[in-house]
C-alpha cells in the first residue's frame, strides 16, 4: 500500500537526502522544495481518502506548516518531529491520527524505558508511532535520531521489534542511507521488515510503481511505502500520483 507523505525543513515542503541532515542546520541536499504550503498536500490526500501518511518535521520552525497540514485533514496524518510525552496530547487535539517518536524514546543513544513509558501513558499504545529508521554500520541496522545523525546503541531485528510491539501500534522505517536517493529499495531491510508483528511503513529510495508492486508481493502486503522525491507532485519522474492511487485503489478491491 502506497502512503503518503509532507515532510517539512523550515516551514516548507521538501524532499531532502535523508541522510545529509544535521544539527547545526546547514542546509541539506535537497531535491525538491515545493510552492505549495503543507495544507495543499494533505487536501490532496483527503480527497484521495488516504490514510496513514505522516507529517514529519525535520528540526525546527515546522510548527505552523505542520498544525495547518493536521487541520486540512483531521485524523488522516500521523505526526514526528520533536514530539515528547509534554506535547503529544496538544498534537492528538490538533488533529494527528497519531503521534511519531524516535529520539524521545532512545535518548542519548539508548533505549529509554522511563520516557518510553511515559509516553505510552500519555498517549496509549494505540496513538503512538515508533520511528525505527536506521542507517548501516558493520553490516548491521542500527536505529538512529537526530536528525538520523546520531547512532544509537540499538540493532534493529525482527526480536528488537517484537520487543517494542507492545508499545506502539505501528512503526515508520526510513532507511536513511537511500532515502531520497530514488537509486532503490533496500530490499534485505524489507525482508527483515515483513516479519513484524505489528504494521509498518518503509521509506527510502522508491524509485517506481514497480517498487510499490514489489514491496506488496514480496511483503504479503505487511509492508506500506512511503514514496518522495520520485513522486511528480515532488518534482519526481519514477512515479506519478495517479499511479499510486490508482494501485491503492485496485488493492482495496483485491
Amino acid at each position: 500500500m502506497f502512503r503518503p507523505c509532507i515532510d517539512l525543513h523550515n516551514g516548507k515542503v521538501k524532499q531532502i537526502v535523508g541522510g545529509s541532515l544535521n544539527d547545526e542546520d546547514n542546509a541539506p541536499a535537497t531535491n525538491f522544495t515545493s510552492e505549495k504550503p503543507s495544507q495543499w498536500y494533505a487536501g490532496l490526500y483527503k480527497n484521495d481518502n488516504l490514510s496513514g501518511g505522516h507529517v514529519i518535521r525535520l528540526g525546527k520552525g515546522n510548527e505552523e506548516a505542520s498544525i495547518n497540514a493536521l487541520k486540512a485533514y483531521p485524523g488522516g496524518l500521523q505526526i514526528g518531529g520533536g514530539v515528547n510525552n509534554e506535547n503529544a496530547t496538544g498534537l492528538l487535539e490538533a488533529g494527528a491520527s497519531e503521534v511519531i517518536v524516535t529520539s524521545f524514546v532512545f535518548k542519548d543513544g539508548i533505549l529509554n524505558e522511563k520516557n518510553l513509558d511515559s509516553i505510552v501513558k500519555e498517549t496509549g499504545k494505540e496513538k503512538l508511532v515508533l520511528d525505527l529508521s536506521c542507517r548501516i554500520k558493520d553490516d548491521k541496522y542500527w536505529i538512529v535520531t537526530d536528525r538520523w545523525q546520531n547512532f544509537t546503541s540499538l540493532e534493529l531485528t525482527t526480536e528488537t521489534m517484537q520487543q517494542l510491539s507492545s508499545n506502539c501500534c505501528e512503526f515508520l522505517i526510513h532507511a536513511v542511507d537511500v532515502e531520497g536517493l530514488c537509486q532503490g529499495i533496500d530490499w534485505r531491510l524489507v525482508e527483515m521488515l515483513k516479519n513484524s508483528p505489528i504494521p509498518v511503513t518503509y521509506a527510502g529510495g522508491a524509485r517506481s510503481i514497480d517498487d510499490l508492486i514489489k514491496i506488496t508481493e514480496i511483503s504479503d502486503n505487511k509492508v506500506d511505502l512511503t514514496i518522495g522525491s520520485a513522486l511528480d507532485i515532488f518534482g519526481g519522474n519514477g512515479i506519478t500520483y495517479k499511479e499510486a492511487i490508482d494501485f491503492n485503489n485496485k488493492l482495496k478491491l483485491s
